[in-house]
């Protein structure tokens, strides 16, 4: 079994990573239904029903400020003395009503389709991906104009929402800048209005206001981008470079001036031969997936390792492993900042799980040509470094 692409991931190609992200915005019409098996209303009803939500993971805004939790919720205490807060539906619907937008961060944790499509869109992307859904049925704007230290696409779920894209008024500005952007120009540079199954690419820095004006409620998820700056390389050169004992020393405050100085030419010399590797931002690159988190996803019941049981659904829970081979020919899989080596003829197993999906295990098997047990004792120690995950098929 593998996994169908999903149709976000689908325009987002050669053109879009070449000539649109990270550089402008744009809109890609859709048409009603092109985003079903995602969030719908009843799934947000089921989780705001089945779990215990708190700010910031779930808040009312309203104007640009989130509303107290007391409006909307009553506190609820336990026989053993712990306190939790309730949603009181009929105070969420009032102020809905009067015009504020329900927020709920992070829903790929909580959804299993959004989850699969923040996966997808990490592998394509190589960069992580936090999915959150918005829901507002007034005219009234839930955050006025602002903008997000992070690129966005917007997917309208149902309804629809009108959005004013005024542009940026900084050139990429970071959460941890030097300057706050200047004030955005008072007319919009676009204003489009997003219909159920359209889908609006933002880079990070672009002002933007967003209202259910049309007179029809609205849904609507956003995949956030994690970015990966300069400023991120330059902090990453510096955790690598204490291997050097100058890195390492302390700054000769009480030195000679000619101590000082020898003492800056030594990290210079240092950071230029660093920067004269044409492989740096490889290098780098090839780091932050390797490191990057895997998403939480336990193998229940099989706490004992995995069974021999071709039925089971393989599938790795990090999108941005590496394979490779090492100078003996053996596979080598680096995941979630560890480095396994597999004998060479593990490598068709190991490409099918990294290029995204799940497999059976007697696939998984039949691919590397080893018996079924074989398979699931390497999966087994996937497990336990926790980058796959196993459940039973239908």
């Amino acid at each position: 079994m593998t996994t169908v692409v999903s149709p976000v991931v689908a325009h987002l190609g050669e053109d879009f990573l070449t000539q649109v992200y990270g550089r402008t915005y744009r809109h890609f019409p859709g048409e009603p239904g092109r985003f079903d098996g995602l969030l719908g209303w009843g799934d947000l009803n089921v989780l705001l029903t089945h779990h215990r939500l708190e700010p910031p993971r779930l808040r009312l805004s309203m104007g640009g400020e989130a509303l107290p939790q007391h409006a909307y919720t009553v506190p609820v205490t336990t026989r053993r003395n712990t306190v939790w807060h309730q949603l009181k539906s009929s105070e969420l619907h009032r102020h809905l009503a009067d015009g504020a937008t329900l927020v709920l961060d992070a829903v790929d944790e909580l959804h299993p389709g959004v989850g699969e499509l923040a996966q997808q869109l990490e592998r394509h992307l190589r960069t992580g991906i936090q999915v959150n859904a918005y829901a507002s049925w007034t005219p009234e704007e839930g955050f006025g104009v602002h903008w997000d230290d992070h690129d966005v696409i917007a997917l309208q779920i149902d309804g629809a929402k009108r959005w004013r894209v005024y542009g940026p008024t900084r050139q990429a500005p970071l959460h941890r800048d030097t300057d706050l952007p200047e004030p955005p120009p008072d007319e919009p540079l676009v204003e489009l209005v997003l219909n159920a199954g359209d889908m609006l690419y933002l880079p990070r820095g672009w002002w933007h206001a967003v209202a259910a004006s049309e007179g029809v409620h609205s849904l609507h998820l956003t995949c956030g981008m994690q970015t990966t700056t300069g400023a991120d390389l330059l902090r990453w050169i510096s955790e690598d470079l204490r291997r050097e004992i100058c890195v390492r020393s302390d700054l000769p405050r009480f030195g000679t001036e000619e101590e000082k100085a020898e003492f800056v030419r030594t990290l210079g010399d240092l950071l230029t031969k660093e920067f004269g590797d044409d492989g740096l931002l490889d290098r780098y690159l090839s780091v932050r997936d390797a490191t990057e988190r895997s998403r939480l996803a336990p193998s229940l019941p099989y706490v004992e390792g995995v069974p021999a049981d071709p039925g089971l659904a393989v599938r790795l829970v990090t999108s941005r492993a590496r394979l490779s081979r090492d100078a003996e020919g053996n596979a080598v899989l680096v995941a979630g900042g560890e480095e396994w080596t597999f004998a060479s003829g593990t490598e068709p197993l190991l490409s099918l799980l990294v290029g995204g999906g799940a497999y059976r295990l007697d696939v998984l098997a039949r691919a590397a040509g080893i018996r079924v047990g074989q398979a699931a004792l390497l999966v087994s120690q996937l497990i336990d470094g926790e980058l796959a995950a196993v459940e039973k098929t239908a």
